[in-house]
């Protein structure tokens, strides 16, 4: 007899008695410690380690090739295709997989806070947690919401199934699979939770902007007067740090669209990094491990006394708390802001070239926007002895499936039409490149970052940087003016000037990729180019 779940996975979950549907955090817990997933640690978090897969398994992720996204996707080594007929086997086997399981969760949620661009996602999993996890990191419809419930997309995600690269078409064991014209994502071979909240995102990414929202891998804050701040950025640049401000209220700390009429969140919780995470740099995410609720994922526990350790990295420098984003003593109850008035742009420059703010023109935000700056530091990766740049377009290029220019041109107009203001922030090094020089306090951070939002900046007097053509203020209220002048900073100012024109380089050659895409004044609004001569 054919297994049920080969001819319509969707159709076969909705009715499978073994399904756990839409457990809350309590019930979750319980069923994770029953299955052995985890151990609740003593003020509340439940503790959990991933293996081998402590981050996103980037390289293992395809979208299936088809009449839908053969023309729509941007194909290349960020968005790798995967034919309809490995899709198919790999989904047959998924199917055999999940009719092997004593017992599956299922989560109904919301990706996006606002119901007109929100999208119905099915989550099924085969750990409970993994469903606890998805139900905190999305959006968790109403009871009456949840009785009309019908799913448009759906997401499997199986840890335990070991994907075959020469039967799926895939890389290794693990597999990301996206099939927008099915609407279903197989997620197998890791138990990195992160996973199927990126799966949501790259979904929304794909389908927003054809309704003329901009959606972005940023966090996002309103302050007292109703100003909204979205603050672009990889990981480790201070997204989710600086968005968490006692003084503003939290729309969101990793994804969010921007609409006509409002910034809003594509999730109900937040997934923020816990190594050496500290009570008094941080202490509104601090709190949150003292919860009951939370996740920690590859923080380290003793199995005795059940005491946390941030600071030990032995199990994974990523280590990550997910918990909703009411833990947050000041967050929006509606996950969502009005439209922008401010972009910050964040980047940790471990050349410690970079000024630690500028103001960018419209064309200057586009051109940062689709290099999408910052540095790994030496040591981070075997051979990395020196700080090397890292460019991920829009700063998310691991998400975005459509060619970088359709988000650019969506933010360039949006920009235009608001008047908003644009600034980068450098929360790398000064001093000096890694090594040498010293992290930026997070106290001159944040008071910069006060001030260009405050409106205090406007009335300073700017230099325009001789090598990356920005404005940089000059002065500004509480800062010693020579950190606003990195060049100033520096033992040597001809061993800066060689580092600037290195990274400026750098900057060119990536941006060369995009140089048919984009305007002219565009082009013209990055860094100054050197003569090879």
């Amino acid at each position: 007899m054919a297994n049920p779940y080969a001819l319509s996975l969707q159709t076969a979950i909705a009715q499978d008695r073994r399904i756990l549907r839409n457990l809350g955090t309590p019930q979750l817990i319980e069923e994770a410690i029953r299955n052995g997933e985890g151990l609740l640690a003593t003020d509340g978090p439940f503790v959990v380690a991933t293996g081998k897969h402590t981050g996103r398994s980037a390289q293992d992720k395809f979208i299936v090739r088809d009449a839908e996204t053969d023309a729509s996707v941007w194909w290349g080594k960020t968005n790798v295709p995967m034919s309809p007929e490995s899709f198919a086997c790999l989904k047959a086997d998924f199917a055999a997989a999940l009719d092997e399981k004593e017992k599956l969760y299922v989560a109904d949620l919301f990706g996006g806070s606002q119901p007109e661009h929100r999208i119905n996602v099915r989550v099924v999993t085969e750990l409970a947690w993994h469903s606890l996890f998805v139900r905190t990191l999305l959006v968790r419809p109403s009871a009456d919401e949840l009785v009309a419930f019908a799913p448009e997309y759906t997401i499997i995600d199986l840890p335990s199934f070991r994907a075959d690269p020469e039967r799926h078409g895939c890389r290794s064991e693990t597999v990301v699979a996206v099939n927008l014209s099915e609407k279903l994502i197989l997620i197998g071979g890791t138990a990195y939770a992160g996973e199927m909240k990126k799966s949501v995102f790259g979904i929304l990414n794909y389908l927003l902007p054809t309704r003329g929202v901009m959606p972005m891998h940023c966090s996002a804050n309103i302050g007292p007067d109703g100003d909204t701040a979205v603050f672009f950025g990889l990981s480790g640049t201070g997204k989710t740090t600086l968005s968490a401000d006692a003084s503003r209220t939290l729309i969101g700390d990793d994804e969010h669209g921007w609409s006509d009429t409002a910034v809003f969140n594509f999730e109900g919780g937040c997934y923020a990094k816990m190594i050496r995470l500290s009570a008094q740099a941080e202490p509104e995410i601090f709190a949150t491990t003292k919860r009951f609720g939370t996740i920690l994922e590859n923080v380290v526990i003793d199995p005795e006394t059940r005491a946390i350790d941030l600071d030990d990295d032995s199990l994974a420098e990523n280590s990550r708390g997910s918990y909703p984003i009411d833990f947050i003593p000041n967050a929006s109850a509606d996950n969502l802001g009005p439209v922008p008035r401010n972009i910050v742009f964040l980047t940790a420059d471990a050349y410690g070239v970079l000024p630690p703010i500028a103001r960018l023109t419209p064309d200057q935000a586009m051109y940062h926007f689709l290099s999408g700056y910052t540095a790994r530091v030496a040591g981070t990766e075997i051979g990395v002895t020196e700080p090397s740049a890292t460019f991920s377009t829009c700063f998310g290029a691991p998400f975005m499936p459509r060619h970088p220019s359709v988000y650019g041109n969506l933010l360039k107009a949006r920009i235009a039409r608001g008047g908003v203001r644009c600034w980068l922030v450098n929360t790398g090094w000064t001093g000096g490149s890694y090594g040498t020089g010293s992290r930026m306090p997070i106290k001159v951070t944040r008071a910069l970052l006060n001030a260009a939002l405050s409106g205090e900046l406007e009335g300073v007097t700017y230099r325009t940087d001789p090598v990356f053509g920005f404005e940089v203020p000059v002065a500004a209220p509480g800062i010693d003016d020579t950190l606003l002048d990195p060049r100033t900073t520096w033992a040597d100012p001809a061993t800066y000037d060689r580092t600037a024109e290195k990274l400026a380089r750098q900057f060119v050659e990536n941006f060369r990729q995009f140089e048919d895409s984009v305007d002219t004044s565009v082009r013209a609004a990055g860094p100054r180019q050197f003569s090879d001569a």
